[in-house]
């Protein structure tokens, strides 16, 4: 954990993240009507809020389930070497699956699980990502739906931490760090 002093600035109103999640839990809606039932799969454990938020939202019947990656630690910055800590419980082969990912930065953690879970044969596989940034992308890979491109900043809240801190939030923030005095 950084002991370097830092202030938090909000990015993203909890407001417009709830107007958000109804938009996109419609069009999810929509693209699996008619499923048996969906396999939601929250990535442990930054998409935690989010998955609670959406699967409320979901006009549809699911189930959910988890499973555990990380490339971060502690870190501010990706290692780029995605393990998986968490396995999911339940089976997913000719299942529709949503996996729901709380920040999209360089792609690899995302392509890594997704390139995962299909060695397991789902009937679907789509990807939602509750934040985009864009700009730090190191491999070709787009979540199926976005809920905010944000720009490189460092940031925390809904889920996400710092080194374990500010997942309580509920809005996104940007963390900025200021000068020990």
């Amino acid at each position: 954990m950084s002991e370097r002093p830092y202030v938090i600035d909000q990015m993203i109103s909890a407001k417009s993240i709830a107007a958000r999640i109804e938009s996109l839990a419609r069009e999810i809606s929509a693209e699996f009507k008619g499923t048996d039932k969906l396999v939601v799969v929250g990535l442990l454990r930054g998409s935690f809020v989010f998955i609670a938020d959406l699967v409320r939202e979901l006009d549809l019947p699911v189930e959910v389930d988890f499973l555990e990656a990380s490339s971060y630690g502690d870190s501010m910055e990706s290692s780029r070497e995605v393990r998986i800590l968490k396995d999911l419980r339940g089976k997913i082969e000719d299942r529709d699956v949503l996996v729901v990912e709380d920040i999209v930065d360089t792609g690899h953690t995302l392509a890594h699980v997704t390139r995962f879970l299909q060695t397991r044969k789902p009937a679907r596989l789509r990807t939602i990502a509750l934040l985009d940034k864009p700009s730090r992308r190191e491999v070709d890979f787009k979540a199926d739906w976005i809920g905010f491109s944000i720009p490189d900043e460092f940031v925390v809240g809904y889920g996400i931490d710092f080194a374990q801190r500010n997942r309580n939030l509920p809005y996104i923030g940007k963390v900025r760090f200021t000068e020990a005095k």
